[in-house]
């Protein structure tokens, strides 16, 4: 194993359904929330910058309420909020393992967080602290996947590691097909073109038109940020 990071400055995409309770399927898993900040707090010891966009999935799910109570416009600011609730338990789990962050948002809360400021945010980088970016684009109609593009492309971040609970990219859902085929590379035309689930495609359209990379993995096998930092051919590489 490479003792070196092979990237100098990365966006990780975390899902909210990461952080979630196992056995209540919702909420914040302190157990979890430890683990994740630990290994954050691994890598940033190799001496590269870390970005973190947090999903909102195990607090609220705009999807499953629009078109009933809630209308779309409406959903999707409740889940840029729930992003930031996210984003502060992470901030403090990293914080109480000494580990400097800042929290910006794309929807100013300043009793919570920093408005998102691109020159601040990298001065921060530089700074070795760990920005997590809440709040989502701060628009309706665009999912934390393209927020995390979005940031990244701003940010001029070398990759995309977007963690799942799958160890990469199928040809269709694991878990229900066990014949579903795995992909070590992909072009963004064919995550696209075949309709594969590995980030929306918005967000897989600005990272092509950008030339940023995107790797997908596992996130709950052990030391799995470190292997991909490190350049281990783990996950689907999309570039």
């Amino acid at each position: 194993m490479r003792k070196k990071p092979v990237y100098r400055r990365v966006v990780l995409k975390l899902s909210g359904e990461a952080l979630q309770s196992q056995k209540k399927g919702y909420g914040i898993d302190a157990a979890v929330l430890l683990d994740i900040a630990t290994q954050l707090k691994e890598v940033k010891s190799l001496g590269l910058e870390i970005a973190v966009v947090v999903g909102a999935g195990n607090i609220f799910r705009a999807a499953s309420t629009i078109g009933r109570a809630i209308e779309r416009v409406t959903a999707d600011y409740m889940g840029m909020l729930a992003t930031l609730i996210n984003s502060l338990a992470l901030q403090d789990a990293l914080e109480k393992l000494g580990v400097n962050t800042r929290v910006q948002t794309a929807i100013q809360m300043e009793q919570l967080a920093e408005p998102y400021i691109r020159r601040r945010a990298v001065r921060h980088l530089e700074k070795a602290r760990i920005v997590i970016f809440a709040g989502g684009t701060g628009n309706p109609y665009f999912t934390t996947d393209t927020a995390a593009a979005l940031r990244a492309i701003e940010i001029s971040a070398d990759v995309i590691l977007k963690a799942t609970k799958v160890d990469g990219v199928y040809s269709d859902d694991p878990v229900k097909n066990k014949k579903a085929k795995k992909f070590n590379k992909l072009s963004y035309m064919e995550v696209v073109n075949k309709n594969l689930k590995a980030m929306d495609s918005t967000a897989v359209t600005l990272c092509m038109e950008n030339k940023l990379p995107i790797v997908v993995f596992n996130l709950f096998k052990k030391d799995n940020i470190k292997k991909v930092i490190l350049g281990e051919h783990i996950g689907t590489l999309i570039k």
